[in-house]
């Protein structure tokens, strides 16, 4: 069991909840929820002794396994598979001894270790990591693959698995699906499902919650509460308990003025003052409900489009790729007004491909790309996050696309992104990536367009704006299309799937149960390989590790750029980690270190925006490199 017990958590000076008490126990899977900085990854620093309680107990059994996800992966020799079975240390603890029983010719302790070996599923585990790879999204030949070969986005699924691996009581996961394609996200759910140990997830993704949990760890204004049942489970008994809330706030607020009413009228007649003191006292003593914020904190909505020709977009027998490499061949495609289009297929099929030559963003090979006069695209992707400037503030971003507006309605248009205030004009440098990614869209719905791009929308986004993006795109009037891997967005706004596999672009007759069924299927076929075929290469092995040269060479500016992004992300990572160390320390917090806290808290802010520049710049690199792969 895990035992909190009025545990409060500060960073720095902020108090991020307090008064927590619920206790998890062997098994269950929970789902940790809240905004954005509300004190999740906190609560897991906490789970893995890297932080301390600042008020309450926490306590755990002796010798709990507790597994994690390592945010970093040095540039190891090993395999990929060695790597992922690095993951059981009781592997390869054994491992290790009986190669010293084996070196001391020790025949006794030989057979002890055998027999270990085989309760501890040591003679399977080679097959395991292997499954845990491949479904994951990593081919047979990857797996022999050296680790420093391997994009940054890469690596992450390689520390996922690798935790996975670990026989773990206690998994903590961070947000695992964000670098993953749906097709792995589908693996993931599926071998959580199954996962026999205590389960701590922290995702904004509900339908991969919603299929896992079996309680939910909600924090919010300052306090974590736990729920029974999966994330729909808590949505329900959370708007019954602010309906109630709210029921009790308006009624409070009735008490409150009639006794202010008493209070105003009588406090100056000397007949009625020591009634009117008693009714002020009480007013005092009285604990004020807060209003129960039912709304959230995002409300916008896309106003019809000006114009809607149809069709708006037409390509036809399109070859999408790179110059050496075509990766969905003679496709066609026409959007009309009103169709909501979304994409499926492997990871690296062209869906991001085709999405950016239906933008504008890259020509087609070959093909016709016909595009209506009054057509206006609004193309959203992760990249379109680095176009931003740091320097600027959300005010000045939306002043850019409309000279004309005032300021009054810019600031109201803002606050439906939950901009508000001086968040305004702030500059955007240090924004989290949630806050760049919601000031893009902001961006985008402010200029109407009548066709909808969306690549991956709900990355960085928590679960209150995922559920208002859906509700907007929902009512929205033009055509859309989207790649993503967050199943509900999927099937709230699209009512036509196509899937891009096999270097072809066809429609998906079923929905998304059915496509998973279709990529069992399809992971079936490649490991039962029909009887009797021949190699498919003719390629001599000279002219092999030419082609292999070439591509090295190829590539070679491209694994420079992730790695130089990745040294960046590291040396951030451990200032940051220094900072927070010294922030940790009671002792900054006396009034005689006043202005070193003031520079240590002005150094934190500088590093934590340089940190986030590093990252976006690091998944830029990453994919550039997974492209040109």
């Amino acid at each position: 069991m895990l035992n909190f017990k009025n545990i409060a958590i500060r960073r720095g000076s902020r108090q991020l909840f307090s008064g927590a008490s619920f206790t998890i126990h062997k098994g269950q899977k929970i789902g940790l929820t809240g905004a954005n900085g509300a004190g999740k990854s906190s609560l897991f620093a906490l789970l893995r002794g890297e932080l301390h309680a600042d008020e309450g107990e926490f306590s755990l059994p002796p010798n709990l396994e507790i597994a994690h996800v390592a945010q970093e992966t040095p540039a190891l020799p090993c395999s990929a598979i060695d790597y992922v079975l690095d993951g059981d240390q009781a592997l390869r603890r054994l491992q290790a001894e009986l190669a010293a029983a084996e070196q001391a010719h020790d025949g006794l302790k030989l057979a002890e270790l055998h027999a270990a070996l085989e309760h501890a599923g040591g003679y399977t585990a080679q097959a395991r990591a292997s499954r845990l790879l491949n479904g994951l999204g990593f081919t047979s030949e990857q797996e022999a693959r050296p680790v420093s070969s391997f994009s940054g986005g890469w690596r992450m699924r390689l520390n996922l698995a690798q935790a996975l691996m670990c026989r773990s009581d206690v998994l903590l996961l961070d947000e695992p699906t964000n670098h993953l394609d749906l097709d792995a996200v589908i693996y993931l759910q599926d071998w959580l499902v199954k996962y026999p140990g205590t389960l701590l997830l922290i995702s904004h993704d509900r339908d991969f919650l919603d299929a896992i949990t079996d309680h939910i760890v909600h924090i919010e204004q300052g306090k974590a509460e736990i729920y029974t049942g999966n994330y729909s489970d808590f949505e329900r008994m959370r708007a019954e308990k602010l309906a109630q809330q709210q029921s009790a706030f308006e009624k409070q607020q009735r008490e409150i003025a009639h006794i202010q009413s008493f209070i105003d009228r009588f406090k100056a007649k000397a007949t009625k003052a020591r009634q009117a003191q008693s009714r002020i006292k009480a007013l005092e003593r009285m604990e004020i409900i807060a209003q129960a914020h039912v709304d959230s904190p995002f409300g916008f909505a896309f106003p019809p489009p000006k114009r809607m020709p149809n069709p708006l977009l037409k390509i036809e027998e399109a070859d999408i790729g790179y110059a050496d490499k075509v990766v969905i061949k003679n496709a066609s495609l026409s959007i009309s007004p009103g169709d909501r289009i979304g994409l499926l297929g492997p990871n690296g099929a062209g869906k991001s491909s085709l999405i950016k030559v239906l933008s504008g963003q890259m020509p087609a090979l070959a093909g016709k790309l016909q595009t209506a006069q009054d057509l206006n695209i609004g193309y959203f992707a992760q990249h379109q996050l680095e176009l931003l400037r740091l320097e600027e503030s959300p005010l000045w971003h939306l002043q850019q696309l409309d000279k004309q507006a005032t300021e009054k309605d810019l600031r109201n248009f803002l606050g439906g992104f939950d901009f508000r205030g001086d968040k305004v004009n702030d500059p955007v440098g240090p924004f989290s990536g949630g806050e760049k990614a919601r000031l893009v869209l902001a961006m985008l719905v402010y200029q109407n367009p009548n066709l909808l791009l969306l690549d991956e929308p709900t990355n960085h986004l928590d679960l209150e704006m995922r559920h208002a993006l859906s509700v907007a795109l929902q009512e929205y009037q033009g055509a859309l299309v989207v790649v993503s891997h967050d199943r509900h967005l999927l099937r709230s706004v699209t009512d036509q799937l196509l899937l891009v596999a096999g270097c072809r672009l066809q429609p998906f007759d079923g929905d998304l149960d059915d496509y998973k069924q279709w990529l069992a299927e399809q992971k079936k076929a490649a490991d039962e390989p029909a009887a009797g075929s021949e190699p498919a290469s003719n390629v001599s092995r000279k002219d092999q590790r030419k082609q292999d040269a070439e591509r090295r060479q190829r590539l070679k500016p491209l694994l420079d750029a992730v790695k130089k992004a990745e040294a960046a992300v590291e040396k951030f990572h451990q200032q940051q980690r220094d900072l927070e160390e010294m922030l940790a320390d009671p002792a900054i917090y006396a009034d005689q270190h006043k202005e070193q806290l003031k520079q240590l808290l002005s150094r934190k802010s500088q590093i934590d925006s340089a940190l986030e520049q590093a990252e976006m710049d690091w998944l830029a690199a990453e994919e550039n490199l997974q492209q040109a792969e």
